[in-house]
């Protein structure tokens, strides 16, 4: 059986954040693509992090966790 998704362009991504002191690192791992039907996700991991980091999924376009990535 094979899912359909809405479009070709993941409706959002994927980083891992790590904090050091007060600042936090985001880095983009992967993106989301939102189901069809709306009862589910595909998710694409490109890297797993290693360290500590918490995995947080945004909205593609969001421009403040953008603004947050690092590199």
């Amino acid at each position: 059986m094979r899912t359909k998704t809405n479009n070709a362009r993941p409706t959002h991504r994927v980083y891992a954040v790590t904090k050091n002191g007060e600042k936090k690192f985001w880095q983009p791992i992967g993106a989301m693509w939102a189901h069809a039907d709306a009862n589910g996700f595909n998710l694409r991991i490109d890297y797993l992090p290693l360290n500590d980091a918490e995995i947080v999924v945004r909205v593609a376009g969001d421009k403040q966790a953008e603004a947050n990535v690092d590199g």
